[in-house]
């Protein structure tokens, strides 16, 4: 089984961790230690979860992902400081990649404005 295929199970262990609602809560209280950046991505890979043409596999990866940046208890606890998002950081990378196809011009502009919402331009 390839390298890929293993971190797309692992990562689907965590997809009964995410919901809208826990995401929305997730972006607002902890913005600003997240970061621009993971909060872009984040987007990013939620927008891409919203377009009806993502295959199931990849949505399935993309909820894990989310469910894994959602979950209160994960490899490296979030409010540790400085390093509390690396573990996020390289799980919604891995899911960038996999759903890079489907970011287009669209979601990147939704993630950017959803970005600025919260912490202005």
């Amino acid at each position: 089984m390839a390298a890929q295929e293993v971190e797309s199970k692992e990562l689907q262990k965590y997809e009964a961790h995410y919901s809208e609602k826990g995401l929305g809560e997730k972006v607002l209280k902890y913005a600003k230690t997240a970061g621009k950046e993971v909060v872009y991505k984040v987007f990013q890979l939620w927008f891409v979860l919203q377009k009806p043409e993502v295959p199931t596999k990849v949505k399935a990866v993309i909820m894990g992902t989310l469910g894994y940046f959602i979950a209160p208890l994960d490899l490296i606890p979030d409010v540790a400081a400085g390093v509390g998002y690396t573990d996020d950081a390289s799980v919604i990378a891995f899911a960038l990649v996999y759903a890079s196809m489907y970011i287009d011009d669209e979601v990147n502009a939704k993630a950017q404005q959803k970005v600025d919402s919260i912490f202005g331009n």
